[in-house]
């Protein structure tokens, strides 16, 4: 059975990743930045016999990264599979979004990421084996109005794991990205919203009509159960025949399969249309 390092682990993919992984018998170390938030990830190993432990991690702080690492290999003599899930959602408009605001989306979403994925390569490379997952996001493939910064945070995520794909394979390490849609999560709670952006900023309203175009797609907008994400995780980690990107949701699989088949002015034409604001 593998050893699973996992950030992000207090609610949402991270903690139902961390079950289905345990649920299969592997050894999950679910990491978050305060573990005060994992009393339901406890109750579910401590009921179940699972092997989860708890670990604190904030992949903002280098010092935090190489300490929790090193606990884990220190403990279980390997680390088989890091799965990058810790993340915050970001919606507004680009214009009324300041520097700071901008980088505390990256500095999680996208360097967060890159710090643990630096601090565990060189004991994957040793091995010469190890899988990297990246849960990035239907945005990490299109960039929807009003959410251009967490889809730019996303899009630097898929083009590093891009060159990590490459870069890592002669060592025996496999690189994939997950792609969700829309899921039952938090991160619409805690999702960060410009302060400049309110009642009065003149994208108000189109924001609202985007919301309200987005329920008229063929998916209804509805937003699916998050633990088809968290399967989806573990089944790409076990795919015979590994890629390295999984959509997830039919959402994604309908939008991000558009992407796919339609040239640049195609896929523009119909973004158009699906806009409520575009004459």
């Amino acid at each position: 059975m593998a050893t699973i390092l996992i950030t992000g682990c207090s609610s949402g993919f991270g903690k139902l990743a961390a079950l289905q992984f345990a649920r299969k018998g592997d050894t999950v170390y679910a990491s978050m930045r305060n573990t005060s938030k994992g009393k339901e990830l406890e109750e579910a190993r401590d009921s179940e016999d699972l092997k989860i432990e708890l670990l604190q991690l904030d992949v903002t702080d280098d010092a935090s990264v190489s300490a929790a690492v090193a606990k884990v290999i220190a403990e279980a003599g390997r680390i088989d599979v890091l799965v990058n899930n810790a993340g915050i959602g970001a919606h507004g408009p680009i214009e009324e979004t300041d520097d700071d605001e901008a980088k505390e989306i990256f500095e999680t979403n996208f360097f967060g990421a890159l710090r643990t994925i630096r601090t565990v390569l060189p004991h994957m490379r040793e091995k010469k084996a190890g899988t990297i997952v990246n849960v990035s996001s239907l945005a990490g493939r299109v960039g929807p109005p009003f959410d251009g910064i967490y889809a730019a945070s996303k899009f630097a995520l898929e083009a590093a794991s891009e060159a990590l794909y490459y870069e890592t394979h002669p060592f025996g390490i496999r690189v994939l990205l997950i792609e969700p849609g829309g899921f039952e999560t938090n991160i619409g709670d805690t999702r960060r919203i410009p302060r400049r952006f309110g009642e009065g900023s003149p994208y108000a309203e189109l924001d609202q009509r985007f919301e309200q175009a987005l329920t008229k797609l063929p998916t209804g907008g509805e937003r699916g159960d998050a633990r088809v994400v968290a399967e989806a995780i573990y089944d790409a980690v076990h795919d015979k025949e590994p890629k390295l990107r999984y959509l997830v949701g039919e959402d994604a699989k309908m939008i991000g399969g558009l992407r796919q088949q339609l040239d640049d002015e195609q896929f523009e034409q119909a973004i158009r249309q699906a806009l409520d604001f575009w004459d």
